[in-house]
This record gives C-alpha cells, structure tokens and sequence, in this order.
C-alpha cells in the first residue's frame, strides 16, 4: 500500500485553491499570462517594503561565529522579547518573550498549537466558511473540526458558537480579517465569544482556547482596526505571520503569541516548545527571525490593495454579480448567480467556476471553504488586469444565466 488510507482519502479533497492555481499555471503557458484572468492564489505581488530589503542585505553579509546555528527551539531571544512587545501593543496585554514561539509561518504555528492543546477526540470548533487546510490541521493531531454557521455578514454567530461548545471543545478558532470572506470581527463580536467561552468553562470546568489566526491583521480599510483578543479572555493565544503584512509567504516565519494569564501557562509554552522541536521544524529560520525582530512597525502598504478592492468590486458591479464588501484581507467573496432553466436554476459553485474558466477566469469555489453558492477572487493582482478581465466576466455570466 503507497500511502495511508488517512491521506488517500485527503488527496480526494484535496485544496482547490492549488489545484485552480496549477490550472492557472497550465492556461498561462497555452494563452499567454496577460490573458489569463488568475485570482485564484493569495500569492501577493507586491514587493516587501525596501526597509526589509536593506536590513536583510546588512543582515545576510554578517558573518560571526555561530550565526546560523541553533538557537533555542522557542527562537531568538531577542527577536521573542521584540515581538512581545508588538503583540502587546496589538491585543492590549502585556506580554514578554517567554511568552511568544517563533514558528515556521502560520500554518506551522497553528498545528505546534494544535498538536500542544489536542487530546484524541477533542473537537476545534470554526466558524463557516473557513480555510479548509484548517481541517487537516486539526485531523493532524487527533481533533475533529466542528464548523458552526456565520450570519448573513458573514460576522460571528455567537449563539451557533454557544451551541457546538461541549465538553470535548478544546478551542475555537477564529480568523480575522477573514479569509474567504474579508470580514473584520467587531470587538462587540470578539466579547461576546470570550464572555461564552468564560461562562462554559465555569460551568464544565474546560476553558477552551480562543485562537486567532491573523495573517490578515494589518491588511484592513475603511479606517478599521483588527480588534485585540488576548486582553478580553486569559485562555487565548494570537497565531501570525509575516506571509501577507511583509510579503514573505515563501520566507516561513511566525509566531505564537500566548496570553500570560492563561491557566498553566508555564506548561502550556512548554508544550509549545516541544510540539515546534518534534514536529519537525525545530525553529523557525533564523535569518528570518533576525529580520522581522528589526522591522517590528513595518508593513506593506494595504492602500494598494484598496485600490484594488474598488476596482474589483467596479467591475463585478458592472456585469451584475453580488458580493460582501471585504473590510479586509485581499479576497472577495462572491454569490454564484442563478443559472439558466435548462440546468435548473443551479448555483452550483464549482459548475459557475468551470464557466468563468472558459474565459480565462480562475476563482476558487466556495464547497472549498466549506460554503456552497460562493466564489472567491483574490485580488493580490495588478489593478490592471482586473480591469481587463470584466469584459470576460461580462461573457461568462451572460452565457451561465443562459445555461
């Protein structure tokens, strides 16, 4: 048998954010970049800032003794007491070093956390829709995802989140500004959740984590901030990266932030330390580490993406598509359109993504968040191919409502 029967079974389901992505790639090389219409990869195209550029170049030509071996497996010092500080400032806490691990980009800090936390059994609860990679990362470790509706808004729906808690929820996960949808959970929304959580915990004697995944934290407009979590809950822990904020996803740096009040706290950033060494990751990359600990007020600047926002929406105006405004992120999160009588009246999410794929326009279903009758675009592109691409939508949708 080649692989396990586990990973068979994932293969079948297996992201269709890549797979829409390697089909990108495929139409790419037949009709010419310029001519695909690829809004399929949160893969952003713009630049790190120069501040990053330089300090890597003075950083990279460095050459003590020692500088690139290990360090401790929680990271560098240093860089934990810088970001400590940030994280401070971020959720309204006070932290300091021993209470941050560096990590191996979010997705690595999210299964060391999950991989801490997660007995057989136990369940994660994540509001829909939701990053699907979310469910392998808890089915890594042993835990069952339990996906709770949203409202209409897509904001958190408290009471669906108060239902699903049971004895076995050992943290509920949350990501904001969200992705697939661009939501900005409200302070008002993120209280709610932390005072429920609190009062199950009294109740079943099992506070479970809040974990906030935040890739997305500085990419907001409108004037929003991405509220704090840490200050309104003591069992929580805030999981980033620098994949979206600097423009370093391939770089593979992060870091888990844990409330200093949280019950056994000393056990708990053990954990963490151990599941980072055992996982495989050890620590995360160092020349990395050193960076991002110089570039703690540093950022892309999100107006780019702003522009892009209302460039997009301009042109799904245009040719007569609904979406949720996003508040954040660089995602937009469209309804499928009723279909033609011939097919039924469907919305069928995978069927209208075939149908913007023969005008050269890549989106990803939403069946691969979780939430049927949606599509997500990224708008991580320049401003000029989103334009370019309406008259594609405009043929697309025509020829779908007439199916």
């Amino acid at each position: 048998m080649p692989v396990s029967e586990n990973v068979r079974s994932a293969l079948m389901s297996s992201s269709m954010i890549r797979k829409m992505f390697e089909e990108g790639l495929i139409l790419k090389k037949t009709y010419g970049t310029n001519n695909v219409f690829d809004f399929s990869l949160g893969n952003p195209d713009i630049d790190p800032p120069a501040s990053f550029c330089k300090v890597l170049a003075e950083l990279a030509a460095l050459n003590e003794n020692g500088i690139h071996g290990y360090m401790p497996n929680a990271g560098y010092f240093e860089t934990r007491e810088a970001l400590a500080a940030k994280a401070s400032y971020e959720h309204k806490v006070k932290l300091t070093a021993h209470n941050i691990v560096m990590s191996a980009g979010a997705a690595g800090a999210l299964n060391v956390a999950f991989k801490a936390i997660l007995n057989s059994g136990d369940e994660v609860i994540v509001p829909n829709p939701y990053f699907m990679e979310y469910k392998a990362y808890v089915a890594n470790h042993q835990g069952k995802l339990v996906a709770v509706s949203s409202k209409a808004d897509f904001d958190l729906d408290i009471e669906a989140v108060n239902t699903a808690l049971s004895e076995k929820t050992a943290a509920v996960l949350i990501n904001s500004p969200h992705n697939p949808t661009g939501r900005v959970y409200s302070q008002k929304s993120i209280n709610e959740l932390s005072h429920i959580l609190e009062l199950h915990g009294k109740i079943t004697g099992r506070f479970p984590y809040l974990i906030a995944d935040e890739p997305y934290r500085d990419i907001v407009y409108d004037g929003l901030k991405t509220a704090p979590v840490l200050c309104g809950y003591n069992n929580s822990m805030a999981i980033t990266s620098y994949s979206k904020s600097l423009s370093l996803p391939g770089e593979r740096i992060g870091y888990i932030a844990v409330n200093e009040a949280a019950d056994n706290v000393d056990e708990l950033m053990d954990a963490l330390v151990y599941t980072t060494r055992t996982l495989g990751f050890v620590n995360a990359p160092a020349l990395m580490q050193r960076c991002v600990a110089k570039l703690t007020d540093e950022m892309v600047d999100s107006s780019i993406y702003a522009r892009r926002r209302a460039v997009f929406m301009r042109v799904l105006d245009a040719v007569g598509l609904e979406y949720i405004k996003p508040e954040g992120t660089f995602y937009i999160f469209v309804k499928v359109p009723v279909c033609g009588k011939i097919n039924g009246g469907s919305t069928d999410d995978v069927a209208f993504a075939q149908a913007l794929k023969k005008e050269l326009i890549l989106g990803v279903p939403g069946k691969g968040f979780g939430m049927e009758g949606w599509i997500r675009f990224a708008y991580c592109v320049s401003e000029k191919l989103i334009e370019a691409s309406q008259e594609a939508f405009q043929r697309a949708v025509e020829a779908w409502k007439m199916s």
